[in-house]
């Protein structure tokens, strides 16, 4: 079923579709506006490796999620940078950035690791000045995206909102799904790997609030009490 289809059924057994309140009444509720979406239209043909542009698109929400409690973080320098962090995989074989990333890595190809941020960096400056954005934010925004990965340290809290948003989707649901294919996990070894780095390496209190609830659903979804949970019988 689509997010659009209505249930076939209703228990209820009325229509309570008039008490639904209004999209933008509902706290959380979003959208791209012009600029991201141009943005994220120019950043498309650079996303179609590795499932980086539902990666985007889901750690762009959660940057969108923590910008609402982290005062003081611009979204201008945000956004732009969580859409065009990962572009510079496409200049990468799929295969050798799985062996990059891969969980038992020697370090031998963390210069490919590098060549992403930086042809990343490169790719940025170029949708972000056909989108018209100011230079002042592109030189930020490529900065934050130029060591992203590698850069232990953030240099500002725009860089920590997008550092935490990218590190943070490993233990949604489609961060988890994506890691058991690549490294053939099952999955409570997935949301194990995923989890202890998408916490360990969070800069903001925020983000880790938001770590810890994503790892409790998925722990709740893998225990013998859920698998044991009534099932309702259809009428």
């Amino acid at each position: 079923m689509s997010n659009a289809s209505r249930s076939p059924l209703n228990y209820l057994g009325r229509d309570v579709t008039d008490r639904i309140p209004a999209r933008d009444k509902v706290p959380g509720m979003i959208t791209m506006g012009e600029r991201d979406a141009l943005i994220w239209q120019l950043a498309t043909p650079y996303l179609q490796t590795r499932d980086n542009d539902a990666h985007t698109l889901y750690s762009y929400g959660i940057a969108r999620s923590l910008l609402t409690r982290i005062p003081g973080a611009d979204e201008n320098i945000v956004l732009p940078a969580i859409i065009l962090h990962d572009t510079g995989w496409s200049t990468i074989d799929e295969n050798e950035a799985f062996q990059a990333i891969a969980p038992d890595r020697d370090g031998s190809l963390h210069h490919v690791v590098i060549k992403h941020e930086k042809e990343g960096a490169r790719i940025a400056r170029e949708v972000l000045t056909e989108a018209g954005i100011p230079e002042e934010d592109i030189v930020e925004i490529c900065a934050i995206i130029d060591g992203h990965d590698t850069r232990l340290t953030s240099i500002s809290l725009n860089d920590s909102l997008v550092k935490d948003s990218d590190k943070i989707w490993r233990v949604s649901p489609h961060g988890v799904d994506v890691a058991m294919p690549r490294f053939g996990l099952d999955r409570e070894e997935s949301v194990r790997i995923n989890g202890f780095r998408a916490y360990e390496d969070l800069f903001t209190d925020e983000g880790k609030a938001m770590s810890l609830a994503l790892m409790s659903i998925e722990c709740m979804n893998m225990s013998s009490q859920m698998a044991h949970c009534y099932v309702r019988e259809e009428i």
